[in-house]
């Protein structure tokens, strides 16, 4: 199909190097081809690094973005909370008054919290106006559709849950008590409890070991997790064959968040086999159904945890059920392919 016959969509959010959800997300949907059903221009607006890095690339990508607009029919927006909305309510204001149609994809875990508790009325106006202008608003899961509702109304809220691509059949070896956690090492994903009940988890079952991957972001829990070093091993951020590695030799996964959004990191955990242990927030519910494809603990409590995690330590017939369950589901449910089917879709519709 020739660019002329193509959707034209210009896209926003981090760069695609950035560790995090929303650039797995994009780079998930590079790799499925979806560069190669419309004709897709993506522009990173943040970056790591120190705040001039991150200004500096803002200003770029904005400068960039205005350049490109003229040239696109429909512009997709991937917002967060706290400073990621902010940055974006200057793409989105300039996309309106384009008038270009406009998807607004939210992906922010606690866009509540920031809402409700950081906000002026004034600066919640402000929000509901910005949210407003798009043609269609995406969010990840059911409660998000609840509570966004609430401010700009159901009528242009579709939930689209994140989606990966389903990894090739390997069988899983259960009981090897191996426990991975992908993601950001922080307070708000739980690791300060994590760590907390692996010493107590080590008492009893003496064979297991805690795989972290990410970048820690806080420098006590770094601290923590160096002095449990019989206990848990630091494999910083990983990638590629690295993770599908672990993703493969580990039997369960582990993500104690405060908040979440949605997490691709659970999906390619449920797509592995693994056995889930995961809060019980956001769209995490729509992925673990408790008991069946994995196991839902309260978040910041230590005793929830411990017992999810010794559900699936004590009993490894049960752990390589709630595996099994979970792959099924996640073929079903959460596969890119369908997920690009269903954007591409509402693409049309606009």
């Amino acid at each position: 199909m020739s660019r002329q016959n193509k959707i034209r969509v210009l896209m926003v959010g981090p760069d695609r190097s950035v560790h995090g959800g929303i650039s797995g997300v994009v780079n998930n949907y590079y790799e499925a081809g979806l560069d190669q059903r419309i004709d897709l221009c993506y522009i990173g607006t943040m970056v790591e690094g120190s705040k001039i890095r991150k200004l500096v690339q803002a200003v770029k990508a904005f400068l960039q973005f205005l350049v490109r607009l003229p040239g696109y029919e429909i512009v997709h927006v991937n917002v967060a909370s706290d400073s990621s909305y902010y940055r974006k309510t200057f793409f989105i204001k300039a996309a309106k008054h384009a008038g270009k149609k406009i998807v607004i994809h939210q992906h922010g875990g606690d866009f509540e919290g920031f809402y409700d508790r950081e906000l002026s009325d004034k600066g919640r106006e402000k929000v509901r106006k910005v949210l407003s202008m798009g043609d269609v608003f995406l969010v990840l899961a059911p409660p998000w559709k609840e509570f966004f509702g609430k401010l700009i109304g159901t009528e242009r809220i579709t939930v689209l849950p994140d989606a990966i691509s389903i990894p090739p059949y390997t069988e899983k070896k259960h009981g090897v008590h191996k426990i991975l956690f992908l993601g950001r090492i922080c307070k708000a994903k739980g690791i300060g409890e994590l760590l907390a009940v692996m010493p107590k988890l080590k008492e009893k079952y003496p064979d297991v070991q805690l795989y972290l991957g990410g970048i820690f972001e806080d420098k006590e829990l770094e601290q923590q997790a160096y002095a449990l070093k019989d206990q848990v091993t630091c494999l910083s951020w990983v990638t590629g064959e690295k993770k599908e590695r672990y993703l493969r030799e580990c039997d369960i996964f582990v993500l104690p968040s405060y908040f979440e959004g949605q997490s691709i990191a659970i999906l390619e955990a449920m797509a592995n086999s693994c056995a889930v242990v995961a809060s019980r927030t956001g769209g995490i519910p729509q992925m673990i159904i408790d008991g069946e494809t994995g196991i839902l603990i309260e978040p910041r409590s230590e005793s929830s945890l411990q017992e999810g995690m010794e559900k699936v330590l004590s009993d490894d017939d049960f752990a390589a059920c709630l595996g099994e369950r979970a792959r099924e589901k996640a073929a079903a449910e959460f596969s890119i392919e369908n997920n690009m089917e269903r954007l591409i879709h509402l693409y049309e519709g606009l």
